[in-house]
């Protein structure tokens, strides 16, 4: 029984990334690691590795579990490895977030026919 449960765990796809908790305009986060195919409110999660509370911008993050699962082969969201270069766990460059580039172009387009 528990060798099916680790191959299944081994054969798919994991990923490091923040799982949104807390109460109705009270977020908080944490660093979770899940299956990728798994929706984000699901609370199945194999293991959490951290938290994030954007209020007071105050981060725990446990190095050695996320060193861990790195080094297994689990994958970051963009936000989880911006957080974990920001904290020096890892050294690389920032990821810039997604679709930053056309927002800019539309607010700085100038208005035709007016």
């Amino acid at each position: 029984m528990t060798r099916l449960f680790l191959f299944t765990i081994l054969t798919t796809m994991l990923i490091i990334r923040l799982q949104r908790v807390g109460r109705k305009n009270d977020p908080n986060f944490r660093m979770v690691v899940v299956e990728k195919k798994r929706a984000p409110k699901s609370g199945a999660s194999l293991e959490t590795v951290g938290s994030y509370n954007p209020k007071t911008k105050k981060v725990q993050l446990k190095n050695d579990r996320i060193k861990h699962w790195l080094m297994k082969g689990v994958q970051l969201s963009d936000t989880a490895h911006n957080m974990l270069v920001k904290a020096k766990i890892i050294e690389a460059p920032k990821i810039n977030k997604a679709g930053g580039a056309k927002n800019s172009e539309v607010l700085t387009k100038p208005a035709e026919g007016v």
